[in-house]
């Protein structure tokens, strides 16, 4: 590294504490993991920042309703995020939880600052509070978030503002003139749009709870949770501490060059985190990236919607094929660490080459399997194994000879290194993956059309060195491949490196050598390395185990979950205030997926916390009657049902499929809750949801009923 080398700082969002990771999580890490080695690789003094969010009032009700303290129930959920980048090969530098001490400091001191510049004030206010999305919205008392469908609460309460009005214009000219960079241009433009449409002053305080950093010098107030939240990039780098090495590290790598984030949460990024390092006279971050959703089955993927795939399902399946396949080889078992890279390879190459950055994309478990199947198996892994096997039969890397035939791999091989490159560096890595693909292609057709294993076994001179320079030309390409893809698939590509007898792939990055990739730094003569499987092929029935697996995954967080988000409500009524529709601004439901603990009889979990009556209030229960009950095609869970309330009918998706005949149902009375927002699945608009009690281990749902007969449309209080 030179000895003064140019510094980049980049960070993930860190991840909110109310949910386990999904592969949503891991792409947006994925992608912080891709740019942090290519940083690497150039020279660059590269320091990569992940962590999680601990606070807020989500949190605090998350942990009472698993029944244990929010401190034990954010080190549980932070622990399998930090888990789960270790396990996947993930090179952060730092790791910054919003509990740490460090990080209460460096808000203190930031509060403090914004103080003296003015820009905070003490007021009150009463409005419609969204507890999902932690912030005041602007509807009508009982009305629904805009953002993300929940039902709000009336709050009054005393509390800091941060005078961002006076900072419109500022915002404007710092986005418009490029300062702030704002990728893709769709949000920068929604950004935009949203300053101009009038900045009004933010709540920076909360008192109606207390899991939070206290605010200097009044305690009854803690820090709102995104101005908490924000300060992360900047403490976890060294802001507020009195350490003169903690200083340099700050001043050694802020500003940020990039924040990556979700584009749900762009307006916090681009608004207010930008207002606040203003006030507090700090330089504001150089770059925000958003890339979109991940979804599945056309629906975003979160725990609200209950089709959340997690990271461990692929690393598990694919790890235990790759063990299988090795075994098969007559290969030596490898460690679980291995195979562990080796699936956490294979999610990432799908990611990146499935979703364009920047817009949503899908996945199943169909499509990872088809798309390894064709470009790593078929692909990559094919042209490896049998180059290799042809030039090991030679005695090693024969001499190049014949240039006219190796010019076209050659002159394709210089694109593909100038196309990738320029890819990297504006994060298009779908096509820096389709370039790698279509450089393999070209290798496979060169040899398909050379044919060197025939042409090894004539007796021609001329036929036998056309076979030794397609095969030099192959490996030699091979080689630029498999170095533009570390990035990408690190474990994997370290493997052919080796195979090639190189050496390290990793100390080869770290000294440089995959910096400026030229043609013909492969020898001759070179000894490959010991030889074996890179893609071992997948079975369709691969797929099946997967969602198998998720299935079971999901049934062990407990049954109470999976039917609030298969459309009955089961248990206790609080989860109606958090219905079942995706926030914007902090994704995943209230619901913690930590069991509760049980009690020491074995008895029912404890008791939600208490609501008030006007909680209770907002929810509208009614009595229909079931005038239709169908299953839904591959919908193993669902019902579809056609209510009648008496003054309307309306259709209602219910997961109690395995539980209750359709025929059953026909003409029975429900209770439903009418006033939840709509939300699709399965291409079907659900219109409310059937209330059930949960009963025995398993969770099955036992419909709300009435000995008497009670008329159609009746509210229940």
């Amino acid at each position: 590294m030179p000895e003064n080398p140019k510094k980049f700082y980049l960070t993930t969002p860190i991840y909110y504490v109310n949910a386990r990771p999904h592969i949503g999580h891991a792409y947006s890490t994925i992608v912080a993991d891709v740019l942090a080695r290519r940083h690497r690789l150039l020279g660059e003094d590269t320091f990569f920042l992940t962590g999680t969010d601990e606070h807020g009032q989500k949190v605090q009700r998350s942990a009472e309703a698993a029944g244990i303290p929010p401190q034990q129930f954010a080190d549980q959920v932070s622990a399998t995020f930090r888990d789960l980048w270790d396990r996947m090969g993930v090179t952060y530098d730092g790791y910054i939880r919003t509990t740490d001490e460090r990080h209460k400091l460096g808000v203190q001191k930031l509060w403090k600052v914004l103080e003296e510049s003015g820009d905070i004030y003490l007021s009150s206010y009463t409005g419609q509070y969204c507890v999902s999305d932690e912030a005041f919205v602007d509807v009508a008392v009982g009305a629904p978030c805009p953002e993300c469908g929940r039902i709000t609460e009336t709050i009054t309460e005393e509390n800091y503002f941060f005078k961002l009005s006076a900072y419109q214009d500022k915002l404007t000219d710092l986005i418009e003139s490029g300062k702030l960079h704002i990728q893709p241009d769709t949000v920068r433009n929604e950004v935009l749009s949203f300053v101009h449409g009038g900045l009004k002053d933010l709540s920076i305080s909360r008192t109606t709870f207390d899991w939070g950093i206290r605010v200097p010098e009044n305690p009854k107030h803690v820090v709102y949770v995104w101005l908490d939240a924000l300060a992360n990039y900047i403490t976890a780098i060294g802001y507020g501490s009195d350490e003169a090495a903690e200083q340099a590290n700050f001043a050694r790598y802020w500003p940020a060059d990039v924040h990556l984030v979700g584009k749900e949460i762009t307006r916090f990024h681009c608004v207010y985190w930008p207002a606040f390092l203003m006030a507090a006279g700090l330089p504001v971050q150089k770059s925000v990236v958003a890339n979109g959703w991940l979804l599945f089955e056309e629906s975003k993927m979160s725990k609200s919607r209950g089709n959340v795939v997690r990271t461990e399902t692929i690393l598990d399946a694919f790890g235990e094929h790759y063990r299988t396949s090795l075994l098969k080889a007559s290969q030596a078992e490898p460690e679980k660490r291995d195979c562990d890279l080796f699936a956490a390879d294979v999610l990432r190459y799908f990611l990146l080459r499935e979703i364009p950055f920047g817009q949503d994309g899908s996945f199943s478990f169909d499509a990872l399997i088809t798309r390894y199947n064709a470009d790593l198996a078929n692909g990559y892994g094919n042209l490896v194994s049998r180059v290799l096997k042809l030039i090991d039969s030679i005695g090693g890397v024969p001499e190049p000879g014949m240039d006219d035939e190796a010019a076209p791999i050659r002159r394709a091989a210089d694109h593909s290194i100038a196309s990738v490159s320029l890819a990297f560096a504006e994060y298009r890595f779908t096509s820096a993956a389709t370039e790698i693909a279509a450089l393999i292609t070209a290798v496979d057709g060169m040899l398909t059309a050379v044919a060197p294993w025939k042409l090894l076994k004539s007796s021609e001179e001329a036929e036998q060195l056309r076979a030794r320079t397609s095969l030099h030309t192959a490996v030699e390409a091979i080689r630029l491949i498999t170095a533009l893809a570390y990035p990408l698939m690190p474990h994997t590509t370290a493997k052919v490196w080796s195979q090639l007898g190189l050496g390290s792939l990793d100390q080869a990055a770290g000294r440089g050598e995959l910096k400026n990739l030229t043609w013909g730094g492969l020898k001759p003569g070179t000894k490959l390395g010991a030889p074996g499987p890179i893609f071992p092929r997948a079975d369709k029935g691969l797929a099946q185990i997967m969602s198998d697996m998720e299935q079971n995954r999901n049934a062990a967080v407990g049954a109470e979950q999976t039917e609030v988000n298969s459309g009955a409500l089961t248990g206790s009524f609080l989860d109606v205030t958090t219905n079942p529709h995706e926030p914007s601004s902090k994704p995943e439901s209230t619901t913690s997926e930590i069991p509760a603990e049980p009690t020491a009889s074995g008895a029912n979990p404890p008791l939600a916390p208490q609501i008030t009556i006007d909680d209770f209030a907002k929810v509208d229960l009614r009595v229909a009657r079931v005038l239709v009950a169908e299953r839904i095609p591959k919908a193993d869970k669902l019902l579809r049902l056609e209510v009648d309330l008496g003054f309307e009918k309306r259709q209602i998706l219910a997961g109690i499929a395995e539980y209750y005949a359709p025929e059953s149902l026909i003409g029975r009375k429900v209770v439903i809750v009418a006033n939840l927002a709509p939300r699709k699945m399965r291409g079907l608009e659900s219109n409310g949801m059937v209330v059930a009690a949960s009963v025995g281990a398993d969770g099955a749902p036992v419909l709300a009923g009435f000995a008497e007969d009670v008329e159609l449309g009746a509210r229940l209080k």
